[in-house]
């Protein structure tokens, strides 16, 4: 049987750098790994950050779970059939609740066929103590990707004092004392300890908080000119706090290629890029089509 873990988090919590340092482990171990990457939007700039040799499947503009079931049956059929592989990782998008995309893969078609090894949610530490901040429906969905997780990692612990990643644990473990805390950075977990889950029954009682009545959408915004980066980090300081999450490559004067960047919760990263890639960047947020873009018409 197919062993298949469910990775859940908020936008930008570090679910891909965690999918990624697993993948990695899972190779050193000779098991063979394929992905379904979820995303709200057109674009998934994040599966770009999986090698070629891992069978990957990318369910686009929409949300895995509820009315996305079905794609989600036939993606997994697909990989089934074409692929040969051990572990399955379903990488959800920030705005799924991670029950209702477990269900969508409690499939009859294929249960004989994988061994459901249970809901990883990574949790923002720094988002945790700043969780009030939140919307009412946002942070609904935030506690219930923690309180449904069979196996927690508390990350960017390193931007954290001692004393608040002690709160941290405490209020979380309060929360879901059911599950095993893991204080992590850049999304690093030894995959023992995914290893060695074993899912439980699913919940009758599911708090549901689909996309629709998060007000939670994505736009896709391509770039008409390149911009000076001071100009588009002093408009980054202006945008809303219900802005959550921003990727893609923004082209910048005096760079030959955009520069693939990335936005969580006010905290930036610039990377060079070496191809010439599309200049869009993907907004994740509440109200998005509100927002002006310097940069673009």
């Amino acid at each position: 049987m197919v062993d298949v873990y469910l990775f859940s988090g908020f936008l930008g919590s570090g679910k891909t750098s965690m999918m990624t340092d697993v993948i990695r482990q899972l190779k050193e171990q000779n098991i063979k790994p394929a992905i379904i990457m979820n995303e709200l939007g057109k674009l998934n700039f994040d599966s770009q950050a999986v090698e070629e040799d891992v069978p990957l499947k990318e369910m686009l503009n929409g949300c895995i779970c509820c009315s996305g079931s079905e794609k989600t049956e036939a993606q997994i059929q697909t990989l089934l059939a074409e692929s040969e592989f051990d572990v399955l990782i379903i990488e959800t998008t920030g705005a799924a609740h991670p029950v209702e995309a477990l269900d969508a893969v409690y499939s009859p078609l294929f249960a004989d066929q994988l061994n459901i090894k249970g809901i990883v949610t990574v949790a923002d530490s720094k988002r945790w103590l700043e969780r009030n901040q939140l919307s009412p429906q946002v942070r609904s969905l935030f506690l219930e990707q923690i309180r449904h997780a069979h196996l927690i990692l508390a990350n960017k612990s390193d931007l954290l004092t001692e004393e608040e990643r002690a709160k941290v644990t405490f209020e979380i473990q309060s929360l879901n004392p059911h599950a095993q805390l893991l204080q992590t950075t850049n999304g690093r977990v030894p995959l023992k300890y995914l290893q060695s889950l074993h899912a439980t029954a699913r919940p009758n009682n599911i708090e549901s908080a689909p996309i629709s009545h998060l007000h939670l959408s994505s736009r896709l915004v391509t770039f008409t000119e390149p911009v000076e980066q001071e100009v588009f980090e002093a408009w980054l300081r202006t945008i809303p706090s219900t802005i959550y999450r921003m990727k893609g490559y923004v082209p910048i004067k005096g760079m030959k290629n955009p520069m693939l960047f990335q936005y969580a919760y006010g905290l930036t990263q610039w990377m060079p890029e070496y191809m010439q890639m599309p200049p869009n960047i993907v907004i994740i947020g509440e109200n998005v089509n509100e927002l002006e873009v310097v940069g673009t018409l």
